[in-house]
């Protein structure tokens, strides 16, 4: 029963990325080393984080929510935008569109992420005897973080890729990019200044994520288009 539970839970977490490359046309492109590339700038950029977090935060004595601590961790957690901004402009890619560019590093970078945070508490609880929802809800955060890393690639694309967007749209891109590049210090927030609990928190990450990817869906429609 530990063992199906695991299985079980380690599929809500990484299924939905071997789905996503396999239904939409990046298997057909054959963006895996796009993905693999994307998914070791993350693993760069999460190093450097763990350095600057080790160097310029304090320990907490208490699990309160403390603004200064967690806006040098907001203000850290831009470095992910940094290693973003690299993946997609610096990083040498096959002969693919921007459309499938955009997706194969979001989709390494989400998986990447899933793999750093969410393996090995995985392995070592799921399997334990007594049965728990936290397991299944992380896999539902983690496919929150795919949606929301696919949205932060798509604005990021946007915002340095694309060159003849409509200027009226810019101000909305950064905005979009900016709240969801903040999502981890946003949820840092609702469980520990104002008490929500952990499923409350994963029902807002996939809420938000549905509401980020549409409106990401629309800005990159509309900047593909002509220009009148």
């Amino acid at each position: 029963m530990t063992v199906f539970h695991f299985f079980n839970c380690a599929i809500l977490t990484f299924g939905p990325h071997a789905v996503y490359y396999s239904a939409t046309p990046l298997s057909e492109y054959d963006t895996l080393g796009t993905s693999v590339k994307a998914a070791l700038v993350y693993l760069g950029t999460a190093l450097v984080k763990l350095v600057c977090l080790a160097t310029f935060l304090k320990v907490s004595e208490n699990d309160g929510f403390d603004p200064y601590q967690e806006l040098l961790k907001a203000l850290i957690g831009l470095i992910d935008v940094a290693g973003l901004y690299f993946a997609l402009t610096q990083l040498t890619h096959r002969n693919i569109s921007q459309n499938h560019k955009f997706q194969a590093v979001g989709l390494g970078w989400a998986f990447a992420d899933s793999v750093l945070h969410r393996l090995a508490p995985l392995w070592v609880g799921a399997r334990g005897l007594e049965f728990t929802w936290d397991y299944i809800l992380q896999g539902l955060e983690a496919n929150a973080n795919l949606v929301l890393s696919i949205s932060l690639a798509a604005l990021g694309s946007l915002m340095w890729l694309r060159k003849n967007k409509p200027k009226t749209l810019i101000p909305i891109i950064y905005a979009c990019a900016g709240i969801v590049a903040t999502m981890p210090s946003i949820t840092s927030y609702l469980r520990r200044g104002l008490g929500w609990h952990f499923p409350k928190v994963v029902g807002f990450e996939l809420f938000t994520s549905l509401v980020m990817a549409f409106i990401s869906w629309q800005l990159f429609s509309a900047c593909q288009r002509p220009s009148v």
